[in-house]
């Protein structure tokens, strides 16, 4: 079999890192595969999860992490015909506070959970 080594094995657990500075914001294929999300913005920010008709590259399994880096909420929007399940206090539109994470997991179709720090 092949060998990894430690330059492949570190490509393997590091991530892209996207910056969001704006108070809404679509996640795309773009943010699949080991894509770190900062949302920056000092006020509330909803970020919402697209369907399957956009988000063409997920599987199930796939996830994108968020990092809430701004002092507003970050809050979690279903897109049409998306279920979120949380464990939140607000299952269906979990909110993450200031330098919480979360990640979002494709369950089955157009179903994402969200896991972390969401209240």
């Amino acid at each position: 079999g092949d060998v990894l080594s430690a330059a492949m094995y570190n490509g393997l657990v590091t991530f892209d890192v996207t910056t969001q500075s704006g108070a809404t914001y679509t996640v795309d294929n773009d943010d699949l595969f080991q894509v770190a999300i900062l949302t920056s913005n000092a006020s509330t920010k909803t970020v919402t999860i697209a369907p399957d008709s956009t988000l063409t590259l997920a599987a199930v399994g796939s996830a994108i992490t968020f990092i809430n880096t701004g002092a507003g909420l970050l809050t979690f929007a279903a897109g049409a015909g998306v279920t979120i399940v949380s464990a939140g206090a607000t299952s269906a539109a979990p909110t993450l506070a200031q330098y919480k994470s979360a990640v979002a997991i494709r369950q089955s179709a157009n179903s994402w959970i969200i896991a972390g720090a969401v209240e």
